[in-house]
């Protein structure tokens, strides 16, 4: 069970992914609708992943050398509010890009800074998922609310463009509700074994080299095949599938992912986070194999609860490799790395690729050449096994 002290950062969770809920299913039908080809859909979106590689390296630089995470929090939560209306009202690729950068240094920060102050202060990083859940219900809840309110319905991009403001204002709430003392750093959190299995408090971890390269790996690999899901499947499923499903589907995925994600501290006491990690590129290529060769609406379903291993397992087991890697004192910039490794650079690389494949092949060769990307990781994984790195 997850303590008071623990219980309390549920609600950056629930807030930080109330704007999540708007981004991650209509941030490319929202620049779709501006009027650009996929190519540029493509090019826009690889600024966004490129801005959130840098953002969150910034604001953790910030917060721990101040020692504090409330001012960067409030900020990153305030940038994509100020730029989701500019966007749509003056449609420019330059101006456009760099709006969107802006609205990708607030979310990708605020998610890094959240996560970084959340496993400085909870007793037991391996409780992580089980807090980190809450926020996935939420997106659940906000992505089924989008698809059938008649209210701002987001089928356009002035309507999306709204819908960002008002989840990133509120958003901005929890932080200014929530006592101070939890956003400082303190000094006197334990440390976690590199192992992905055991913490004590005395010893400083020895990190393997092989283990931390070839864990980075997997996750790198892993998000770049995701990126084929995460920017183009609602396109896929728009203009391809003709199916007006978005909400639904990844609400969907979301319900899935929530069994592992609570079960997530039990699973890496068991196994640790590396094995976790290969299971879930495993699930990421088979999920990307389904799309691509079988197109029809039960498989697409069948994919989407693939999430339960694509991110229900990853995401915990992820921020519990990187938090056993990064010394407390140094968390904001681990999670800024593994942002970069494990979300940034590898979106920038597979959606400007990504972009440039739709428009000369189609949606169902992208899928299949990220699937092979997400086979490499499992390879890499065979490669740390036979040379017990971990």
């Amino acid at each position: 069970m997850i303590t008071y002290n623990e219980r309390r950062f549920i609600l950056l969770y629930l807030s930080t992914f109330a704007v999540f809920a708007v981004i991650a299913p209509y941030l490319s039908i929202m620049v779709r609708d501006l009027g650009y080809s996929p190519l540029w859909v493509g090019i826009l979106l690889t600024v966004y992943e490129g801005a959130g590689i840098a953002g969150p390296f910034i604001f953790g630089y910030c917060a721990d050398k101040t020692g504090s995470y409330k001012y960067p929090l409030l900020v990153s939560c305030g940038l994509p509010a100020l730029a989701a209306i500019p966007l749509v009202l003056w449609v420019h690729p330059a101006f456009n890009a760099i709006l969107l950068a802006l609205m990708a240094i607030g979310i990708k920060s605020n998610l890094s800074l959240v996560d970084a102050i959340t496993t400085i202060n909870i007793e037991k990083r391996e409780n992580y998922g089980k807090i980190r859940v809450w926020g996935s219900v939420c997106f659940i809840f906000v992505t089924l609310f989008l698809q059938w309110t008649r209210f701002m319905k987001p089928v356009s991009a002035v309507n999306i463009s709204r819908w960002v403001t008002v989840f990133s204002l509120v958003s901005i709430v929890p932080i200014l509700l929530l006592n101070e003392n939890i956003f400082k750093f303190s000094s006197e959190k334990r440390t976690v074994q590199p192992d992905g299995k055991a913490a004590d408090d005395s010893v400083t971890p020895v990190v393997n080299p092989f283990y931390v390269l070839g864990g980075f790996g997997i996750i790198f690999l892993s998000r770049l095949a995701m990126a084929a899901i995460y920017s183009y499947f609602p396109l896929y499923i728009i203009e391809e599938i003709k199916w007006n499903a978005v909400g639904i589907l990844y609400a969907l995925s979301s319900l899935s992912e929530l069994p592992f994600m609570f079960l997530s501290a039990r699973l890496i006491r068991r196994f640790g986070p590396i094995h976790l990690l290969a299971v879930s590129a495993a699930g990421i290529c088979l999920r990307l194999l389904i799309l691509s060769l079988f197109p029809f609406k039960p498989f697409i379903v069948a994919a989407q609860l693939l999430h339960s291993l694509c991110f229900g397992i990853y995401y915990p087991a992820a921020i519990y490799f990187t938090a056993s890697v990064f010394s407390d004192k140094n968390r904001g910039k681990g999670m800024s790395v593994f942002l970069a490794l494990g979300s940034g650079l590898p979106s920038l690389i597979g959606i400007l690729v990504g972009g440039a494949v739709i428009e000369a092949i189609g949606f169902r060769f992208l899928f299949f050449l990220y699937a092979c990307v997400a086979g490499l990781a499992v390879v890499i994984y065979a490669f740390l096994r036979k040379r017990q790195s971990f």
